[in-house]
């Protein structure tokens, strides 16, 4: 026998079909849905946003790979373009270019790249983009063009308050649920998509599609996104049952903002997140209740991005403190 034909590898010993690449080109397949419902809201610049935070993405890696790392390019495995699509899908569509710019920047370069790539990264890096231009640009991040079909395109972009701005805003100045609710889209409408809000979360029923497929390729499990959802809501009905003048019903918080994108695209991100089962429902009820202690009590109307990355800085402290038991023992 041709000895050479023997390797000793380290265990786990699985042979799988499954590449890095595959698994994020399913999770851009995946959020496919969501983007096309925001063209048709939010027309053209949707495009235009979301072309230029991926080639930002793409360029800045592979400048930073090549000249910095003096390392092989890493481009093809897809992993800058789920960062440059996700960036994309957080900010409003009438962000100027050179802030997305500035985001995919710090999304790659300092906290992807400066870990050392894929793999080694401690945050997601679009929250971490997303969150640097939120407190370094708080104007133009929290202005929040209506949505308008995209027939009406040329038409004068006008902005607006999103749901959870409109809740924050009103109850601070004494308002009760009810009549704020008088002044919002519709749920049905909601669950579409027409309301103001980062382009790609306001289509609940897209993002739902994109995750379902998710589910059904193996690529996420359950665990996270289903812990995430139901701590966020069993939290905002206690709350709700309590004061319901003064607390808006978990429904509402389910289909606004970015709770949906946030649970089943970027808090499952298998690099920042725990690694068994329990871990990752531990992981994603921390994520579900910091949430909404941010939206309930915090100086912020949304709480996810915050949310996800305090639970990434948690995750190696999790993975440690909630061990499997050992095979036998």
């Amino acid at each position: 026998m041709d000895k050479s034909l023997l390797f000793v590898s380290g265990s786990p010993h699985v042979h799988h079909d499954e590449s890095v690449k595959k698994i994020m080109w399913s999770v851009v397949i995946a959020l496919l849905p969501a983007l096309l419902v925001s063209v048709f809201y939010f027309g053209l610049p949707v495009i235009y946003l979301t072309l230029v935070s991926i080639g930002s993405c793409l360029l800045f890696e592979y400048l930073i790979q090549r000249f910095l790392l003096k390392g092989k390019s890493t481009i093809g495995d897809g992993s800058a373009v789920i960062t440059g699509l996700l960036l994309a899908f957080n900010v409003p569509s009438n962000l100027p270019i050179w802030i997305l710019v500035v985001g995919a920047l710090i999304a790659i370069g300092v906290a992807k790249m400066t870990f050392g790539g894929l793999g080694r990264n401690l945050f997601n890096p679009a929250l971490v983009g997303r969150v640097f231009l939120l407190i370094s640009f708080p104007v133009q991040m929290t202005s929040w063009p209506k949505p308008t079909p995209i027939w009406s395109c040329g038409a004068d972009v006008i902005t607006g308050p999103t749901p959870l701005g409109i809740l924050k805003e009103g109850l601070g100045k004494g308002e009760t649920v009810s009549k704020l609710m008088d002044s919002m889209p519709g749920y049905i409408d909601m669950l579409f998509g027409e309301m103001g809000g980062s382009f790609g979360e306001v289509s609940a029923i897209a993002l739902l599609i994109g995750a379902i497929f998710l589910l059904i390729r193996k690529v996420i499990t359950w665990h996270i996104p289903v812990s995430f959802i139901c701590t966020a809501l069993i939290f905002a009905s206690i709350f709700y049952f309590i004061d319901p003048v003064h607390y808006a019903n978990p429904l509402f918080h389910l289909v606004t903002g970015g709770m949906l994108l946030g649970a089943f695209f970027m808090a499952t991100d298998m690099v920042t997140s725990p690694t068994s089962v329990w871990r990752m429902i531990v992981f994603g009820a921390g994520c579900g209740l910091l949430t909404m202690l941010i939206r309930m009590f915090g100086a912020y109307p949304e709480g996810v991005s915050f949310a996800i990355l305090i639970m990434n800085a948690l995750a190696p402290l999790i993975n440690k403190g909630f061990k499997p038991k050992v095979f036998a023992k």
